[in-house]
């Protein structure tokens, strides 16, 4: 298993990976940041590798 991570380009805040993959589509966490953050904005390798291995990275 991997840690993969994307950062919030306007604030810094840090997202897990497979959060995206399970949501595709979500506004930044941080309070005051605006910033939609998407599957796409991981690099391909990061989206397969998540996509490959959803069950090691389920959420609940």
């Amino acid at each position: 298993m991997r840690i993969i991570t994307h950062t919030c380009p306007d604030c810094g805040t840090i997202l897990a990976g497979n959060v995206l993959e399970d949501r595709r589509r979500m506004k930044c966490p941080r309070e005051g940041c605006e910033t939609v953050l998407r599957f796409g904005d991981l690099d391909s390798e990061k989206q397969e590798h998540l996509v490959e291995n959803r069950e090691k990275y389920r959420i609940g």
